[in-house]
This record gives structure tokens, sequence and C-alpha cells, in this order.
């Protein structure tokens, strides 16, 4: 995929569109703003979805933090890539390895890279603290993580 290059306030007005929809968990809105070939990783959760995947990928996220609120406070652009950084704050309703979280809402700092094809993420590399989220919801980090 060509990746495209954007001006910094177009870049960031796409990522704070995703960041609304996100936070709305909104599937629909979420997924106009990716392209349908885009890539979500997350190297923080050992987790990658590519295309069609990744609308799946956005319910299962949802469907684990149903009340998902990400707040960006910068942005920086380095060519083609975007980088955002900001906070998370969910109770998880799960976890993968089906250890039961104490339900308590968690809060962690969050840094996003983004790149952009056609007006849309075409690549999305979502990092975060995931031993700071199991220390808060009171369960084991490999609980959190998905075997490789």
């Amino acid at each position: 995929m060509i990746v495209q290059a954007l001006t910094r306030g177009e870049a960031v007005e796409i990522v704070e569109r995703l960041a609304a929809a996100k936070s709305r968990q909104d599937v629909v809105a979420t997924m106009a703003v990716y392209h349908p070939d885009a890539v979500l990783e997350s190297p923080s959760l050992g987790s990658r979805y590519v295309g069609a995947q990744v609308e799946g990928a956005i319910t299962q996220w949802f469907a684990f933090a149903p009340d998902y609120e990400v707040r960006l406070d910068g942005h920086g652009l380095d060519g083609e890539t975007l980088c955002c950084w900001g906070e998370i704050a969910f109770t998880p309703a799960f976890t993968f390895g089906g250890a039961a979280p104490n339900g308590n809402r968690v809060s962690v700092p969050v840094f996003i890279l983004f790149r952009f094809h056609d007006g849309r993420v075409s690549w999305e590399s979502f990092h975060f603290d995931v031993a700071g989220v199991a220390r808060q919801c009171g369960v084991d980090v490999t609980a959190l993580v998905r075997a490789s």
C-alpha cells in the first residue's frame, strides 16, 4: 500500500475523528476512518490485524473495554507517520486469559503511530502500559496478552 503524505492538520483531524468514534464505541464510524486494507497492531498485546480483520478486532476491543475513552494530548508528524500521545481509560469486562478483573476503571498512558492512504488510516500501531492495566484491574499481565 502506498502511504500518503498529509499536512499535520489533516492527519490530526483524521485521528481525532477516530478517537471520538472509538470513545463512543461506534464501530461503524470507527471503520469509516480506517482504509479497507488497513493494518492495526498492538505490540503491547501481541496482536496484528489486516483488512477485514480490523472490524472484528475493534468489535472485540469494545466488548473488552465497553466504556473505552481515549484522550490525545499531543501530536507529532515525522514524514508520513503521525505520533499521538495521551491516555486511555476503561473498565476491563474480561481478560483474554480468563482471569476475572476486579471491576476497577483503569487509566494508562498511550502512544499511537499512524500512517494514511486516501484520507483514511492505513496503519495504526497502538502502544500502552499493559502491566499498568493488569495492576489496576488486579490480574497478572499474562491474562491480558494473547499467546503468540
